[in-house]
């Protein structure tokens, strides 16, 4: 909660309008008097009379001081700004029911439709939460439909009833699942537009041009030019009269219309100037290749901040510092805005990288394995647009079918996690990323890092279907397949050889990865001709796939007289494309260093020797079929018959997926198979358990924080603990702490003969084998002795205190802990207690939002988790049990970032039911999450 009088510098964020441009939002405050009577007198007489229901051609001074004047708590109001101007204001005022706020806008008539209501109404409802607020209500007259539509569509439960000539609206604001989806689709609907109108240009202004060959500003310029970009472009360079054969404008003023891309490639010392220019042009992104600004160390991340916040005020996005550059080859666009030298082939494959460096790699193993590209994002120090926007854009992109990103840090995972999981519905999508990724950070980035569990992260990656690698190769293997190949439609794979011993270890190999041999033919007769092997071995392969247990086929062959690598590649892809499944190959011994037999070869148009073994499509006819269509014809070429590219979205690019090795092919084929199951399985529901009161352990909350000084946390009392989670339906196991033998005889009585004592150490309270528990205590005297022998038994390790516990009945013994990370926000884990987790840290670990299926595969996930389905003999525990507690847990977590650290252990899970024996809760002050019910861009 904000302190009286203090101004929320954290409340403060640049947003994304709905048509791609950018504002910035933050807290109005007395010194905008006069920017707000400015925004007043701007306003159309219909606009002033809809808000304040009467006509008033200036705003008093007593006016100007009430609306300027709040305390961010029962009265707060945000401006949203677009340089210097005020475009729109939003704030509440609390009722005399301290639960209740009227709310009320006013938007600039010059940014109507931009979506500014409706992100003024999100952050003023996070606001109002968090100052307890729980209700808004708002008097608006009748013919103020768009104010009354900025309510109704914000997923609330919006109550209305006409009062004397008003609409009274009243809602709660709490957020809801519908909420949260309408506020989701917004921003994916936003963030897209923002992106397309960076990537699909009609003006493109190369600021720092050059006459001079081999400089970064005369390599731009020609690229664009050569790459046949089909909008206009500019050279801006006061020093230069003519450059490329076009005039040179010496500043970005005398372009004579506006200018949609501004690529700046200037000293850095100039960059912020050229900045500001821009804004003055009205340019609408910036792509910044200018480096520089991660060797400057603090006073580099203050300036890059700086670039960023100058340029979304201004309405700009920023790709940069340090790209490498921007490629689309949709041919109407043809934008090579890049370092590199061509336009690369037009393909399915879209690739985002932050760094040059690693761009560079990308670009390079694309281009080696004639893989092509739709679209190419290099964000250099990624100060600005982020993975996160480049998939928004990709997810309604029809040229795109598959996306491969290289992360060295990232920056909203949570965000990441709900786009990647809807993205990776539709479309496969592949992440390299090291395993320090999160921990540590590159120079230049601005970022948190993260303190969860080291498998945190990669559990949320495979929780959202994506594709995980840790190199460049290993992304370029997965996206060979997946751009040129069907998905497979299980796990089924059939493996050719014409080595016995080859295809022996390739069989293996298939196993280890996984998936299963449902056909193994390591006989293959290539010694024959090419006229009678080729004839066979397409036979052979297309018979195979014809079987519906095969989802896929292996090739790997050594080589054979007579039998050139193109020809065998030909005629499986044939039969990849007549069966309409996934082939892949590895020729492996060739030793001719001037085939190419690592990427996509693909067929010539010469017709196979010999009959075929199925319908085989003539090589130049068009094939359009969806990616994962279980009856497709195959991968289709990107070019058309007449040698041009064809204007309708893309679909599969021509060729075979050959690797240098099986062990490469067998590991991509493998991510390709998980990746196929998880898109086709049930994920579940997203179920929020019964018998939940949020708002109450919200209050229980709010006392505990006024105890919580700085960065410290403060552990629940034993009544809070039960209370707070008594609010969400979970149950702890009564016990009770005594200071002499007496009382705990008391105790026991009231709690209910048998008993459990245990020290009160957090260790020893666990280890039975340590004489710190004492199980099923029956009767008083039992009781005494049992004190006095856990007295002299733990003795040596110190003196502590104890409690007596009801009895729970037996189980398996559980682990569930929950933690609020200053990266990725609630982390969840779960384990079996004991060895398991604390010696072979064999934890599982997911993020909220936990869907039923993701909170199924949690339970599942530990090495362990085989004790709760039936191990030895045991009868299985109740897995159900166990799942509805992680889902409260879960739930919890996510709606409190206040509770810090939560540790459940144990927990046992009976064949009926469950217990939680031990409960520890630490809260403390909830750093503002990465991702929430607010769109906010990255800071």
């Amino acid at each position: 909660m904000v302190a009286d009088g203090q101004y929320p510098e954290y409340w403060e964020a640049d947003v994304v309008l709905r048509d791609g441009g950018t504002a910035h939002l933050r807290p109005i405050s007395p010194a905008d008097a006069d920017a707000v009577q400015a925004f007043h007198v701007r306003q159309s007489q219909n606009s002033i009379y809809l808000r304040f229901f009467t006509y008033k051609a200036k705003l008093s001074a007593k006016e100007l001081k009430r609306f300027t004047e709040v305390d961010h708590r029962d009265r707060v109001a945000f401006v949203i700004t677009r340089g210097t101007d005020i475009i729109g204001i939003g704030r509440y005022d609390r009722l005399d029911d301290p639960l209740e706020a009227e709310v009320a806008f006013n938007v600039s008539d010059h940014h109507q439709g931009r979506g500014v209501g409706s992100i003024l109404l999100e952050h003023l409802a996070v606001a109002a939460r968090e100052n307890g607020i729980r209700r808004f209500s708002a008097e608006v007259l009748p013919e103020n439909r768009k104010m009354i539509t900025v309510f109704a569509e914000a997923g609330y439960e919006v109550e209305r009833h006409f009062d004397d000539g008003v609409v009274m609206l009243r809602f709660d604001i709490d957020p809801t699942r519908r909420s949260q989806a309408v506020m989701e689709a917004r921003e994916h609907r936003a963030e897209a537009r923002s992106m397309a109108e960076l990537l699909t240009p009609s003006s493109v202004a190369v600021i720092g041009a050059s006459r001079e060959w081999g400089t970064v500003g005369y390599a731009l310029l020609e690229h664009l030019i050569d790459g046949g970009f089909t909008g206009r472009v500019y050279a801006v360079n006061p020093e230069a009269f003519e450059l490329h054969g076009m005039i040179s404008h010496g500043s970005l003023a005398e372009v004579p219309e506006p200018v949609d891309l501004a690529v700046i490639a200037v000293p850095y010392d100039q960059v912020d100037a050229v900045v500001d220019e821009c804004a003055r042009a009205g340019v609408k992104g910036l792509l910044v290749v200018t480096a520089g600004y991660a060797d400057d160390d603090a006073d580099g991340l203050a300036r890059q901040r700086a670039l960023v916040h100058r340029a979304r005020a201004h309405g700009m996005r920023v790709v940069g510092p340090a790209s490498l550059g921007l490629v689309n080859t949709d041919p109407e666009v043809r934008l090579n805005a890049s370092m590199a030298p061509d336009l690369p082939r037009r393909g399915a494959l879209s690739l985002f990288s932050q760094s040059a460096g690693l761009g560079v790699l990308l670009y390079a193993s694309a281009h080696r394995r004639g893989l092509g590209v739709s679209s190419v994002i290099s964000a250099g120090n990624r100060a600005d647009v982020s993975g996160n926007d480049a998939m928004q854009f990709w997810e309604d992109d029809p040229t795109t079918r598959a996306v491969g990103l290289y992360f060295e840090s990232i920056g909203n995972p949570r965000k990441f996690s709900r786009i990647a999981r809807r993205l990776a519905r539709t479309k496969p999508v592949i992440v390299a990323k090291s395993d320090v990724t999160g921990l540590q950070l590159p120079p230049g980035h601005a970022v948190r890092t993260s303190q969860a569990p080291r498998g945190a992260l990669d559990s949320m990656l495979r929780q959202s279907g994506v594709m995980r690698v840790e190199t460049t190769e290993q992304l370029m293997d997965i996206a060979q397949i997946v751009a040129s190949q069907p998905l497979p439609q299980g796990p089924g794979v059939a493996v050719f050889s014409n080595s016995s011993a080859l295809g022996k270890v390739v069989a293996d190999g298939v196993v280890s990865q996984g998936m299963t041999v449902a056909h193994l033919d390591a006989g293959l007769q290539l010694e024959t001709g090419q006229s009678v092997a080729l004839p066979a071995l397409e036979s052979a392969v297309f018979k195979a796939l014809q079987d519906v247990s095969v989802h896929a086929a292996v090739v790997t062959t050594l080589p054979a007289r007579g039998l050139t690598a193109d020809a065998l590649a030909a005629c499986l892809q044939r039969c990849a494309e007549t069966a309409g499944k996934p082939v892949i190959a590895s020729f492996t011994g060739i030793l001719d260093a001037r085939l190419q037999l690592d990427g996509l070869v693909a067929a010539s148009t010469a017709p196979a020797p010999g009959p075929a073994a199925g319908p085989t499509p003539a090589a130049t006819e068009p094939v359009r079929l969806p990616l994962d269509s279980p009856t497709a014809r195959g991968p289709v070429d990107v070019t058309g018959s007449d040698g041009q590219v064809p204007d309708e979205p893309l679909q599969l690019q021509r060729g075979l997926p050959c690797f240098p090795s099986p062990g490469a092919a067998l590991a991509a084929l493998g991510a390709v198979v998980r990746y196929s199951l998880w898109r086709s399985r049930d994920h579940g529901e997203f179920l929020d358990p019964e018998g939940v009161d949020a708002d109450a352990a919200s209050r229980i909350l709010m006392e505990v924080r006024s105890r919580v000084t700085d960065v410290e946390l403060t552990r629940l009392t034993p009544e809070e603990c039960a209370a707070l989670l008594g609010a969400y339906g979970i149950r702890l196991l009564p016990s009770a702490r005594f200071s002499s033998t007496e009382e705990a005889v008391e105790h026991a009585e009231r709690l209910g003969w048998p008993v459990a004592l245990k020290t009160m150490d957090e260790h020893l309270r666990h280890r039975l084998d340590l004489g710190g528990v004492r199980l099923n205590i029956d009767d008083a005297q039992s009781l005494r002795d049992n004190i006095e022998q856990m007295k002299k038994v733990l003795a040596g390790f110190g003196s502590f205190g104890m409690e007596v516990q009801s009895m729970a009945p037996s189980g398996q013994a559980c682990s569930v802990r929950a933690i609020e990370d200053p990266l990725m926000g609630p982390v969840v884990s779960f384990g079996m207690a004991g060895d398991a987790v604390n010696l072979l840290d064999d934890w599982a670990h997911a993020v909220p939002p936990l869907s039923t299926g993701d909170i199924a595969d949690l339970i599942r996930a530990p090495r362990a988790s085989r004790k709760l389905l039936g191990y030895q003999g045991l009868p299985p525990a109740d897995v159900a049990a166990i799942q509805d507690l992680v889902a409260r847990t879960a739930l919890m977590k996510d709606n409190h970032p206040d509770i810090a650290r939560l540790n459940f252990n144990p927990v046992l899970v009976a064949t009926s039911g469950l217990a939680v024996l031990s409960a520890a809760i630490d809260v403390g002050n909830p750093q503002r999450r990465t991702d929430s019910a607010r769109r906010a861009m990255r800071d």
